[in-house]
């Protein structure tokens, strides 16, 4: 080869990397777009165990960290415990019934670690009752063509292991997961085809070992949530590595991770400064745990700022842990699809946190976060609605990771209400604008093979309680049956589903008025309920204690 075939290569080469890359100075807001996702598109709904299943000491569970964590007071709004919950543990069969009636195509749900391994230990103790709820479940959902989609790890890791050795600050966990994960391979794997190792990740190891909003609630300031992340990273790859030897040529399914990141944009995107600190607010979120599953080792830029101000506060090392090269060739490429979880968004801009006010994972970031008062926030009071943050999430993804294989495993949005109403326009509309900007990424050739609604039922939804429901069906938390109620998205979202995207303006116009008709003899059947219930309790001279907060 010649001096100028080389350069001619070295050129195009140059090309095809630059084409690659992320263009921050480029964000289309375009209209909604009418047009159907490919054939064979997976649509489905998500839940987690310790959210919905209740039945906390049933059956031979031993206890999570978060049975634990809600036990303490004050942790929780109100209080409120995961013991009951949804009650999805007898229910699942009537739950079934609803995905069926929705004609989901997948189910996301979680297996309980204590469950199954009630001390955490494969050797110690297998519940053989806990397999069978699984087992029971996971036949019930393919008896209805519905696909089930398990994720091993939804944070609620077995409390002995958190206590004898600390969780996730330990790397025995990397082996005593590998077994769990094992576990279920061996018992599921004949039927089950989609792993996912870890939910979300970042809150793990974030709200649980750095603001301790989560369980198991340790504030360990600048170490323990990078700690708790490269112990994470390692689990993730070991349990990867051990379905690709032992189990896949005979069960042929997929292993994944799901990582939930909200969109950073630039506050100026033609300010060079901006720029550069939304992008290490994606970096901090999602490229922690993506970079390393990807290409082996954490974001250069991660390693630059927590190394830079590791040294301005005297510590002899990063703060953030190293793999060795060897660690760094087995992490890389352990991901067969991303899962990827996603609500909001944030503007970002540049703003300096000098070493000495302290050591935490928010100070590394040199960046702060707003909002647009103008974007709607019917919800949680971190959730606004902006939808073109998606599309913008899905193709820096598509750029940054060589255009992996993408399941959507949540998105949704909450109401936090003074009165139930199941009419829930604003999340039809969510619903609407999300789903269309993720066909409009898909356009752009993101390679987007599901979706998963967030959630199929209010649920627990962690440190809130019973404050904020996700839910497309309404559980009515008062009454010990937990009986669920269709709010108008369900309509609205099996539309979707049946039309396989939004085929024509008329039509999808058509649809939210429908769903509204629908949620309104909802509405009255709850009402009645809750008259009939509140009529009882009096009856019985019971004193009306139910929370301000949820009035009919």
């Amino acid at each position: 080869m010649n001096l100028l075939q080389c350069c001619l290569l070295s050129l195009l080469l140059l090309c095809v990397t630059a084409s690659e890359d992320f263009d921050w100075t480029k964000n289309e807001k375009t209209s909604f777009y009418y047009g159907t996702f490919p054939t064979g598109f997976s649509w489905g709904a998500g839940s987690s165990a310790y959210q919905t299943e209740g039945a906390w000491n049933i059956d031979g569970k031993g206890m999570s960290i978060w049975d634990a964590f809600a036990r303490k007071k004050g942790k929780i709004f109100l209080n409120d415990t995961g013991d009951s919950s949804c009650e999805g543990y007898y229910k699942f069969k009537d739950d079934i019934n609803l995905m069926k009636d929705m004609k989901l195509n997948h189910y996301r749900f979680s297996i309980s670690w204590p469950r199954i391994l009630p001390t955490g230990l494969k050797s110690e103790q297998i519940n053989e009752k806990g397999i069978k709820y699984y087992d029971d479940l996971i036949n019930m959902l393919l008896d209805n063509k519905i696909t089930p989609i398990v994720t091993l790890y939804h944070w609620d890791l077995p409390q002995v292991l958190q206590e004898k050795y600390g969780g996730w600050q330990n790397v025995t966990m990397v082996n005593y997961f590998n077994d769990f994960a094992n576990l279920c391979f061996d018992r599921f794997g004949n039927r089950v085809k989609y792993w996912i190792t870890f939910n979300n990740p970042w809150s793990i190891a974030v709200e649980g070992y750095e603001t301790g909003e989560h369980a198991p609630g340790l504030k360990l300031k600048g170490t323990g949530a990078y700690k708790a992340a490269h112990h994470i990273i390692k689990a993730h790859a070991k349990v990867w590595h051990t379905y690709d030897m032992q189990w896949r040529s005979r069960q042929k399914g997929l292993v994944g991770i799901s990582l939930t990141a909200d969109w950073g944009e630039p506050v100026d995107i033609t300010n060079q400064r901006d720029i550069e600190a939304a992008e290490r607010y994606i970096q901090f979120y999602m490229g922690w745990f993506a970079t390393p599953i990807f290409n082996g080792d954490y974001p250069q830029v991660m390693k630059d700022y927590i190394g830079r101000k590791s040294g301005q506060q005297g510590l002899g090392a990063s703060r953030l842990p190293v793999f060795s090269p060897q660690e760094k060739s087995y992490i890389k490429g352990t991901c067969d699809f991303l899962g990827l979880g996603h609500f909001t968004t944030r503007y970002v801009t540049l703003k300096n946190y000098p070493s000495s006010l302290g050591d935490s994972y928010f100070a590394d970031r040199d960046l702060a976060e707003l909002v647009d008062p103008q974007w709607p926030d019917p919800g949680s009071e971190w959730l606004y609605s902006v939808p073109w943050g998606f599309r913008r999430l899905l193709n820096f993804v598509k750029t940054q990771y060589g255009n992996p294989m993408i399941y959507v495993t949540e998105n949704g949005v909450s109401e936090k209400m003074l009165c139930t109403d199941l009419c829930d326009d604003w999340r039809m509309q969510y619903f609407k604008d999300y789903i269309n900007e993720m066909l409009k990424a898909m356009k752009d050739g993101v390679n987007v093979k599901g979706y998963t609604a967030w959630s199929l039922l209010d649920n627990f939804e962690w440190d809130e309680g019973y404050s904020e429901r996700f839910g497309l069906y309404y559980v009515d938390f008062r009454n010990k049956n937990k009986p669920r109620y269709p709010k108008a998205s369900v309509q609205f979202y099996k539309r979707i589903i049946s039309s396989n995207g939004f085929p024509n303006q008329r039509e999808v116009e058509s649809w939210k008025r429908k769903s509204i008709e629908t949620c309104s003899s909802s509405n009255q059947l709850l009402a009645a309920a809750r008259r009939q219930s509140q009529g009882n309790q009096e009856h019985a001279g019971m004193q009306k204690s139910w929370p301000v907060h949820d009035e009919v």
